[in-house]
């Protein structure tokens, strides 16, 4: 493997300009030094996509289907190394195994999904209004994109943007977080062993007031993809407005699973178990709020808890370990923040609530699963995103309460309902205001295949994955060839 502590410029493996470093530790053992990576810089910025606009010219002359080919061959290179990848990404950044692979699988399912879009980059044709006249429209790449990453999958998200961006014949600089440099890094050297060619990626590290305020600002970058938390997200959609500069952004979200007295309870605890603390609740998708019919709160909520209990907390390389750590030590404090607001507000503490420090987890940033109930639906902790393994239980009469709960957050990005009720089922996907509903299933699982995104303060309106994300990295050029030998007006009367 390259050397994993430097950026990667115009094909090159490249420290920082200004020689400055910051350390990557293991997030379940502080003492587990994981590397010194480059803490880039303005000028590193200005190298980077100086050798993206420069690469730019040759790549968007590819034929989309031989960029798919090269993102084929990526896509076999994550598949052969999907466990030293995984591995890489636990010790990282803390999640278990399990998720790990899973976090590779979903790289390796839209390498090959985006390489099978190279022949499907459809235009459209159309009849003109006028004869011997042919209209159509077809997609233009846009330019030098720059793809902001969160370093809770720090290797799915960036094939989310990086796979699309390509295809579509743009170049790209990825900043990844500054707690996951060292997936990113193994990602490009696949990225280059796969034969894509210099300047087409180029990778910067870095801290985001710095290198991405830097890459945001740059006058030749034409579009930027964000996805991280909303306040952030608000600063850089009002930097981009000022230069017209395309923005994608992917922000927070409040996720609620409604569970109606009809519902199976064992399949629906599975679900609350897995979106809530899977990840250690560290997903923008997370179930964090956990609406329940008084019918069978009391039941669901002793169920949940006697196997919240029984959850083992550990370092995610062992295979026995159910939940890691928390990413950071900011944010460990964060989520002992609002369990102390929780309390503050009178929301009853069921479960949880401190750091676990017993054993082999004293040196990591561990949090034990907390849920609270008797959460009002206006509480911090019911509206607010906390990024942890915080589960609210707020209790609802009918149907039609359970849906004013859900949508009464500034967020709308994923949402579940448990139900046997084909009606209430239909009425849950009519009127949920998310940009992903699930039925019977939990809030986290998407594919890559469907459109992810969502609604109010979690976005913009764009979608990644899917067939709508290449809306977000191509132009649409709209062409006529008038065949006539003639002047032809249109929408002028030639009578």
């Amino acid at each position: 493997m390259s050397d994993p502590l430097q950026n990667y410029i115009d094909g090159h493996w490249v420290g920082a300009l200004a020689g400055r470093t910051f350390e990557n530790r293991n997030p379940a053992d502080r003492n587990d030094l994981i590397g010194l990576f480059p803490a880039g810089g303005p000028d590193d910025v200005d190298r980077a996509v100086g050798a993206a606009k420069q690469a730019f010219h040759s790549w968007r002359l590819v034929p989309a289907p031989k960029r798919g080919e090269i993102l084929y061959r990526v896509g076999e290179l994550l598949k052969k190394h999907k466990e030293e990848l995984a591995r890489v990404e636990t010790r990282e950044m803390g999640k278990i195994l399990k998720e790990t692979r899973g976090d590779v699988q979903e790289g390796i399912d839209c390498a090959f999904y985006v390489a099978g879009e190279g022949r499907r980059l459809f235009g459209e044709t159309t009849p003109s209004e006028l004869p011997d006249k042919f209209a159509m429209s077809v997609r233009a790449p846009i330019g030098v994109c720059v793809l902001i990453t969160p370093w809770n999958f720090p290797l799915a998200i960036p094939t989310w943007k990086l796979f699309p961006a390509l295809l579509c014949g743009n170049t790209v600089i990825l900043k990844p977080a500054e707690d996951t440099p060292h997936t990113a890094v193994r990602f490009v050297e696949l990225l280059e062993e796969a034969g894509v060619p210099p300047g087409v990626v180029n990778l910067v590290h870095g801290r985001g007031e710095e290198v991405g305020a830097a890459l945001v600002r740059h006058p030749e970058v034409k579009l930027v993809s964000f996805t991280g938390s909303a306040a952030v997200g608000r600063e850089i959609a009002s930097v981009c407005g000022q230069s017209l500069k395309r923005v994608s952004l992917e922000l927070g979200g409040k996720n609620a699973q409604i569970v109606m007295e009809d519902a199976d309870l064992d399949l629906a605890v599975e679900g609350a178990l897995w979106g809530a603390f899977g990840t250690t609740g560290q997903r923008c998708t997370a179930t964090s709020r956990l609406i329940v019919h008084r019918d069978v709160r009391k039941r669901l909520t002793d169920m949940l808890v006697a196997r919240a209990e029984k959850i083992k907390i550990g370092n995610g390389l062992d295979e026995s370990v159910e939940m890691g750590p928390l990413i950071n030590h900011a944010a460990r404090e964060k989520v002992q923040r609002y369990v102390g607001i929780g309390k503050l507000e009178g929301a009853r503490l069921v479960i949880g609530g401190s750091s676990y420090e017993e054993e082999k987890c004293a040196d990591g940033y561990f949090f034990r699963p907390t849920i609270f109930d008797r959460v009002a639906p206006t509480m911090r902790i019911a509206q607010e995103e906390i990024f942890g393994p915080v589960l609210s239980i707020i209790e609802i009469k009918n149907f039609e309460e359970a849906i004013e709960v859900l949508n009464g957050t500034p967020y709308g990005l994923s949402s579940s309902i448990y139900t046997q009720d084909v009606g209430r089922a239909f009425r849950a996907m009519r009127d949920i205001e998310a940009g992903i509903t699930y039925v019977n299933g939990p809030t986290i699982g998407a594919e890559v295949h469907l459109p992810f995104g969502g609604v109010k303060d979690t976005g913009n309106g764009h979608r990644e994955a899917g067939t709508t994300v290449y809306d977000i990295f191509s132009e649409w050029k709209a062409i006529y060839v008038d065949y006539s030998g003639k002047l032809q007006k249109a929408q002028i009367d030639n009578n």
